[in-house]
């Protein structure tokens, strides 16, 4: 979907990409991307990206995609599995590429290199708002939470849920997110009663928009009545 209006992308096993418009019946128009691809727009919803056949990135400008893609790029780590899907960041930086083979990969979006690998079993990825780290759902019902700086795995939250998470979402503009698995649907807020690791910069970016929230309502809400 696109984050600045009602048009749509649909990616299909046809091999095709398909441009839709929700006040219209019929696709608005048609790419042959030469593969079995994925969509995904970006944060502005001027660019989107198609993963084809799980090796090959092609990145497309939404207000001229019948002139073919502006870049296509191959992407260098071996293929062991396949792509499931593609999510920009929120600074546009950066691909996240889901695969079902337990793999998460990160993809500078300038560069398109291999930035990072997640591995271990992973059902469901996104970026958090701020674009420092992704969380993982995993198939013992909880999210593991890694940087993209470094890498590395920073937390684990408890889902409580009672089976593989299959749906993962952050709230692109508050600490709030949503797991899923098959008979559970949970809303998610960090605090440290649920960080098994220290969060520092995602508990410090909520103590601020807290601060923040408090200031611009204290004195409407708190103020005594006269």
């Amino acid at each position: 979907m696109s984050p600045v209006d009602d048009t749509f992308i649909s990616a299909s096993l046809d091999k095709t990409i398909r441009i839709w418009d929700l006040h219209c019946q019929n696709c608005q128009g048609l790419i042959n991307p030469l593969g079995t691809p994925l969509c995904s727009f970006d944060p502005e919803g001027l660019i989107f990206a198609a993963g084809v056949d799980s090796k090959t990135v092609k990145l497309y400008d939404f207000r001229a995609f019948d002139k073919g893609p502006f870049g296509c790029f191959e992407t260098r780590f071996n293929r062991v599995c396949d792509w499931t899907s593609l999510k920009f960041s929120n600074d546009g930086k950066q691909i996240l590429i889901s695969t079902n083979g337990g793999i998460i990969h990160i993809l500078e979006q300038t560069e398109l290199h291999l930035f990072s690998c997640y591995k271990g079993i992973s059902l469901e990825a996104c970026f958090t708002p701020d674009s420092q780290f992704v969380m993982i759902g995993s198939e013992d019902g909880r999210v593991h939470v890694w940087s993209t700086e470094s890498g590395m795995k920073v937390a684990v939250l408890d889902g409580k849920h009672s089976g593989p998470i299959s749906a993962l979402q952050f709230n692109p503009s508050f600490m709030t997110f949503v797991s899923a698995c098959s008979n559970t649907v949970r809303a998610n807020v960090f605090h440290q009663s649920v960080v098994d690791l220290q969060l520092d910069k995602l508990l410090e970016t909520m103590r601020l928009f807290l601060l923040f929230f408090y200031n611009a309502f204290s004195t409407d809400v708190l103020a005594p009545m006269s």
